[in-house]
């Protein structure tokens, strides 16, 4: 679960104080709580839990929402929004990635549509566990105030706040009610548009009223200037859907997809809905492959089968047990409430080869009675009484060796157990279809037959058969004679598979090719926003020049998603793989080296796996986490260390989240004098929060939303520390 809480002005200090410990304390006395993970940074606190595997997520949500309520009476006083917590692992790559633009219409009304029509519906769907609007161009008024004009007027930033968030109400005024008739009562108390915040008068001032447009500039505009999204090089808002924990993603992905239309036709004809990432395309196409590889491996088996027997009616019952026993097991996977996926299918197609023995065996024990002159049912009963104690002991074997992945724990244990139970269930199955339907099929279909009916195709087949078998007793022969080097050979292939598997390479899961990239922007500690837009820009860009790369989204600026503002989000989506001439590791690879061209900006890209146990965003594949109750020790070891990973030949693209330099401008009060002349700390913080700190100083309520009034000082004094 994933605790945003967004507090525009607030530097890193601040939110760590005032937001992050307040809500760590609570989070922290949570029952199956496992780790707390949190990031502090100007303007958002992001704190990321993770329960143990015996806990319900619906569980650990209302201990969460219990939590943050706790702790609201520590929370700022003036925080715009209360902290909101989203079911998702914010490792996960979008299931889904739409952009949102026009050619006719601003962002901040693409936006609006998106945040009031898309969104909510979106969020809504079983499974969607959060859908996330990158680019942030939420409609706002800003209020750009000019600190020399209200100077001259003997005003202040903290006059001109009150004054708005007294002008700009919406209370409860009461009603009428007579003897026959009642009527509720209303009022223009409210401004809602930039024009209504001009004419405001916020003082007199030598008999004359003082308004708000003497003062400042009033514009329509971002709740957050400070935010932007792109799709290729094209600005717009990026729809992110991520799942649940659990949830599966292709039901997860058609909901949306069916849903699309529908919502579509509620927007204006000027709005382009771009679909950019659809996650399932690989995730389908691997399971295609998988029933396939599946069906061909049934038969194969079965024409394996015909060739050793030649005998199409010993053949047709494998070619019947073996898919009833993929039934069977399809029914107890659905009562054990599993999917269709690739552990489970790569389960089946393992499963196809082992519950086709338990029949070869049967059918090959009776048909060796039926040509010794049994009739076929006495054949059949005598076959199956002699091998059924084998076929048991053969499955119990088969589950044991699977019993070890049913009690592994963690992720890994909880990922294998489906594959090690829906195997174990169709060993299970093949046994006692192979103990009854299959002798019963054999007593009715099985016949006898002369070397003259099975033919001359059939005459060779056999003869070869039987010539393998006068080949592999000679060869028995000689092992038997020679019983000491056997059993040298033996201990010695013993020992080197020990060594081969100790020299061999590890790893969790293969390296997927799933056709999306994603990635990491990250720019200098004090790096502003104009740069690193500019910057950003640039390297989407050089991305969209490769050859292999279908299209680019990107995004800058803190919120939910990204937490820092020297950081940004890159998302690729490659083309088909008979399109391109290299892997998604390989091209990870050209980009980032073509990437170093960019000077001040770094680029950290990751293809996207389907299966992953990561619960947090990494700039690399392998992460090492240094943590320490002394924040001055942690500053000085965390950059030796990375200096000494750095002399390591075999790493490359080392990174730390310390992110420490920034620059910062300090304001030192001196509270004598500011007690002699009657002004507080409190006040010297509301005038700089009122001029530099987007401060949301009021809220206009409408039937479709909700909207802020933005104050800040005029562009041209904030740029740097002369304002």
């Amino acid at each position: 679960i994933q605790v945003t809480t967004l507090y525009p002005g607030a530097g890193p200090e601040v939110m760590v104080s005032s937001v992050t410990a307040p809500l760590e304390r609570q989070f922290g006395q949570m029952p199956g709580l496992e780790q707390m993970y949190s990031i502090s940074s100007a303007g958002a606190s992001v704190l990321t839990l993770r329960f143990t595997l015996g806990m319900g997520l619906d569980v650990a949500e209302q201990q969460v929402q219990a939590a943050i309520n706790a702790a609201s009476n520590l929370l700022p006083s003036d925080l715009p929004a209360p902290p909101v917590y989203n079911k998702v692992n914010p490792a996960d790559a979008p299931i889904l990635t739409l952009a949102l633009s026009s050619e006719s219409l601003p962002l901040t009304k693409v936006q609006d549509y998106a945040d009031t029509r898309l969104a909510p519906k979106l969020s809504q769907l079983s499974g969607v566990g959060l859908v996330t609007l990158s680019g942030g161009m939420r409609p706002a008024i800003r209020i750009r105030a000019n600190p020399a004009a209200l100077a001259s007027r003997g005003l202040t930033t903290e006059n001109l706040r009150t004054a708005i968030a007294s002008a700009n109400v919406s209370q409860p005024k009461g009603s009428f009610d007579g003897p026959t008739r009642s009527s509720t009562l209303d009022a223009n108390d409210q401004l809602l548009s930039a024009e209504d915040y001009k004419s405001l008068i916020v003082a007199w001032r030598d008999g004359a009223a003082v308004k708000v447009s003497d003062v400042a500039d009033v514009i329509p505009g971002a709740e957050n200037d400070r935010l932007a999204a792109w799709a290729n090089d094209r600005a717009a808002v990026i729809i992110q859907i991520q799942r649940q924990p659990g949830a599966n993603v292709i039901e997860v992905t058609d909901s949306v997809k069916k849903l699309l239309p529908e919502l579509s036709e509620g927007l204006p004809a000027g709005i382009d809905i771009i679909p950019l990432t659809d996650r399932t395309v690989t995730i389908r196409a691997s399971v295609k492959d998988v029933q396939k590889e599946m069906l061909v491996a049934i038969g194969l088996v079965v024409l394996v089968i015909f060739v050793f027997l030649w005998n199409w009616r010993a053949t047709i019952i494998p070619a019947i047990a073996v898919p009833l026993s993929l039934i069977g097991t399809f029914g107890a996977m659905y009562f054990c409430g599993f999917s269709l996926n690739n552990l489970t299918l790569m389960a089946l197609t393992i499963a196809t080869g082992f519950v086709v023995d338990d029949a070869i065996v049967m059918i090959e024990n009776i048909a060796r009675y039926i040509e010794e002159g049994d009739k076929p049912l006495e054949a059949a009963l005598k076959g199956s009484k002699q091998i059924g104690f084998t076929i048991i002991s053969l499955t119990i074997s088969l589950i044991a060796v699977l019993i070890p992945l049913l009690f592994m724990g963690d992720v890994v244990g909880r990922l294998f157990r489906e594959f090690a139970i829906t195997l174990s269930i169709a060993i299970l199955v093949s046994a006692v279809i192979s103990l009854t339907l299959t002798p019963m099929m054999c007593a009715l279909m099985l016949k006898p037959e002369s070397k003259e009916q099975t033919g001359r195709l059939g005459r060779l087949v056999n003869h070869t058969l039987q010539r393998i078998i006068e080949v592999y007793g000679r060869m028995l022969n000689v092992v038997l004679n020679h019983r000491i080097l056997t059993m040298l050979v033996f201990i010695g292939t013993l020992a080197a598979t020990a060594l081969l598997y100790m020299a061999a390479p590890k790893g969790f899961f293969p390296d997927q090719d799933t056709g999306v990239i994603q990635g990491l922007t990250q720019a200098p500690d004090d790096v502003s926003f104009a740069a690193m837009s500019a910057r950003q820009q640039e390297m989407a860009r050089l991305i969209m020049k490769d050859p292999a790369v279908e299209s680019v989204s990107s995004f800058i600026g803190v919120d939910g998603a990204n937490a820092t503002p020297n950081n940004g989000r890159v998302l690729i989506n490659l083309k088909p793989l008979e399109k391109r001439d290299a892997s998604a590791s390989q091209i990870v690879r050209r980009l980032q080296d073509h990437a170093r061209s960019i000077p001040g900006m770094k680029l950290y890209l990751q293809p996207v796996q389907d299966l992953g146990i990561d619960d947090r965003v990494t700039r690399t594949q392998y992460q090492l986490t240094v943590d320490s109750v002394d924040t001055a020790r942690l500053e000085e070891w965390v950059p030796k260390i990375t200096e000494r990973m750095r002399e390591n030949p075999l790493i490359t693209d080392i990174a730390d989240d310390l992110l420490n330099k920034g620059l910062q401008a300090r304001v030192e009060i001196d509270r004598e004098t500011a007690g002699r002349l009657g002004i507080t700390a409190a006040a010297i913080d509301a005038a700089l929060y009122n001029a530099f700190g987007q401060r949301q100083v009021s809220t206009i309520f409408t039937q479709g939303g909700q909207y802020r009034v933005i104050l800040e000082s005029a562009p041209a004094f904030k740029d740097g520390m002369e304002a």
